[in-house]
């Protein structure tokens, strides 16, 4: 059966006071788009023509922020995980930042169907002086439509590196009976939708008591190895975008993408 590839690299670099775009390579169905904003910082815009994910798909994305740039990016709409005939959809994201660089990454929600498969993997490289907020956010089926994942395969790696040290590693399986193990208390305790969050410098300076706050009693904040570290559930997509969108604003200390408008 057909499958579906995309690759895109960006470079972005800073040109007297704003941040401009250095050197651009797409191919397949995977696109950027860069809308023009009123303030120095760059906005990248990812679009997966292909309308979603199954298994055999791969995407491939890079993104390098030379010394005192600034970069956000994000995706066009929510990203879907389709029932797979067989095999997995691999998403391979690959971040580097030079010194003084801002990155922000904060794509929309991954949606999961029942009998999906998906792979990711995310790898930054940053300067110890780079400031950076990662945020991915999975909902489990849409609660609107009654559906619900009973099963699938959801693996999601991350590597986080600040001058060339291991800061941060993890690594989360949701394999099999996804249902059943959500249901734990240990695990979702029934939610459907959870988002994890990592920043360095800017916002995440901030208390922790603030943050704590904006997450609620469903979530949770710690520093690690200089890092900020927060993890959130929720029982609908729409409660969880209720709880980022000021987290995230906190976090950014500016104006987030108008696609995370609510």
């Amino acid at each position: 059966m057909q499958r579906a590839a995309g690759s895109a690299t960006a470079e972005f670099q800073l040109v007297t006071g704003r941040t401009r775009l250095k050197r651009l390579h797409q191919s397949g169905c995977l696109k950027l788009r860069f809308p023009r904003l009123p303030r120095p910082e760059a906005e990248a815009i990812l679009i997966n023509t292909s309308g979603g994910l199954t298994g055999g798909d791969r995407i491939d994305q890079t993104f390098a922020v030379s010394d005192g740039a600034s970069l956000t990016v994000t995706t066009q709409a929510c990203e879907r995980v389709y029932r797979a005939a067989e095999g997995h959809a691999a998403v391979a994201t690959r971040i580097a930042l030079g010194p003084e660089a801002g990155f922000h990454w904060l794509p929309q929600e991954t949606i999961l169907y029942d009998g999906g498969a998906v792979q990711r993997s995310l790898d930054l490289e940053a300067a110890e002086s780079s400031r950076f907020l990662l945020c991915e956010s999975v909902i489990l089926g849409r609660e609107r439509m009654g559906e619900t994942v009973e099963a699938g395969l959801f693996r999601d790696r991350w590597r986080v590196r600040v001058g060339g040290r291991l800061v941060f590693a993890d690594d989360l399986r949701l394999d099999g009976a996804i249902a059943e193990a959500t249901a734990r208390a240990a695990s979702l305790a029934g939610n459907r939708a959870f988002a994890t969050l990592v920043a360095q410098g800017a916002g995440a300076e901030r208390g922790l008591n603030d943050i704590r706050a904006i997450i609620g009693e469903a979530g949770g904040a710690s520093l690690v190895g200089g890092l900020l570290v927060a993890r959130i559930m929720a029982p609908s997509g729409f409660l969880l975008r209720k709880r980022l969108v000021p987290l995230l604003s906190a976090l950014t200390n500016g104006p987030l993408p108008l696609v995370w408008s609510l």
